[in-house]
């Protein structure tokens, strides 16, 4: 039995064609003002992390007895 399909939920309010195609538009002339600025895009690979893993911190024996 086949389920029919609502694409107007709660969730999705705001999302509209025309609204996310006001927002690719704005995006792309930040991106176009900010290139013209002097900026830069640089391609950063996909497993490259903002914070590098930490060695794990162990409080076993800390208190005294």
């Amino acid at each position: 039995m086949a389920e029919e399909l609502n694409y107007q939920d709660d969730d999705n309010k705001g999302d509209s064609v025309t609204s996310r195609e006001q927002l690719r538009k704005a995006v792309q002339s930040d991106v176009e003002a900010f290139l013209a600025r002097g900026g830069q895009i640089q391609k950063i690979d996909n497993n490259v992390m903002a914070d590098p893993p930490r060695k794990p911190q162990s409080s076993y024996g800390s208190r005294p007895i």
